[in-house]
């Protein structure tokens, strides 16, 4: 996650107050996802509970679990994870942590995307593969049934209508709730749901990078929750917490890190957002959720935007 500002949880006091005093009214912290799972709008992403290339177990297996638990804790009950994050270690650990589980912990998982090795990733869209897939992760995650299964990346040497065609069997077999797509175009959003219902999309975005604008859009106006990963700019040169970001000053002055501000600004960009910052630093998952309550004015938010555009 980086360095993130000693003066991080600043506005958990005296500064909350004035920021929410300026605002009419308190943005709604809470999505129905599919219209029946009620999620915290803040989630966790588990991909960084892993080794390095989101490869094997984590360094420290016993800190990832007290991670995973203190999201819970926090009031997260969104988890988002993956049979490629590992691969498979992710889900093992998180039923590891978590098992038997709270109610209203919705665990939302993907498939199809396979790991030759670290830092590697090949889709594979067959449907006798995606239908093993869905066995497999049920098996690891102790579930009945996965309230979100998500199609990790559109297979290019299978029909979309194939590989889906093998999920909508096993979520009338009673073992997917819902169904969600990843890294996808409004076209191939519309392509599915002629096949399935579709009631999320995860595509990368964050404040500095909106290629999926018009994917965003189009889920909001279909009430269709939409995933933001990397929401944070990822790892690397793009992420945001790196030193000397344009955000910096405008972070300062509100007493919080650009972690914070970017993933505030996440939240009021629109209601069906669903940000799932992940890290294995027990100080970060406090500070990230605590992002959640900075609110702005829609001025100050421009003036944001604005300097993150030009960054």
């Amino acid at each position: 996650m980086g360095v993130i500002s000693a003066g991080a949880a600043g506005f958990l006091t005296g500064d909350l107050s004035r920021l929410l005093a300026a605002i009419p009214e308190a943005r709604d912290s809470t999505f129905q996802l599919g219209g029946d799972l009620l999620v915290n709008r803040l989630g966790f992403g588990a991909m960084r509970l892993t080794g390095e290339g989101i490869w094997g177990w984590p360094p420290d297996r016993e800190n990832a679990k007290k991670v995973l638990r203190r999201a819970v804790e926090l009031g997260v009950n969104f988890i988002d994870t993956a049979d490629a994050y590992g691969p498979e270690t992710n889900e093992l650990l998180i039923a590891e942590a978590l098992y038997p589980y709270p109610k209203g912990l919705v665990i939302a998982t993907k498939g199809g995307n396979t790991r030759p090795g670290p830092g590697q990733w090949v889709p594979d869209g067959r449907p006798e593969y995606l239908a093993q897939a869905v066995d497999k992760s049920l098996k690891r995650l102790k579930l009945e049934r996965i309230d979100l299964w998500q199609l990790h990346r559109i297979d290019r040497k299978v029909p979309v209508e194939e590989s889906l065609g093998a999920i909508k069997k096993a979520q009338d077999a009673g073992k997917i709730r819902h169904v969600g797509l990843s890294e996808v175009t409004v076209a191939e959003i519309e392509q599915a749901k002629k096949v399935m219902p579709i009631v999320s999309i995860q595509n990368r975005y964050n404040i500095t990078d909106r290629e999926s604008e018009a994917a965003l859009n189009y889920c909001e106006q279909q009430k269709m929750g939409f995933i933001p990963w990397a929401p944070i700019g990822g790892s690397g040169t793009r992420s945001l917490s790196k030193a000397g970001n344009a955000l910096e000053a405008e972070a300062k002055r509100h007493n919080v890190s650009v972690v914070q501000l970017a993933l505030a600004w996440l939240l009021q960009k629109s209601p069906v957002m669903l940000p799932i910052p992940g890290t294995s630093s027990l100080a970060h998952l406090e500070e990230n959720i605590a992002a959640e309550k900075l609110q702005l004015s829609a001025e100050e938010w421009k003036r944001i935007e604005e300097l993150a555009r030009g960054s």
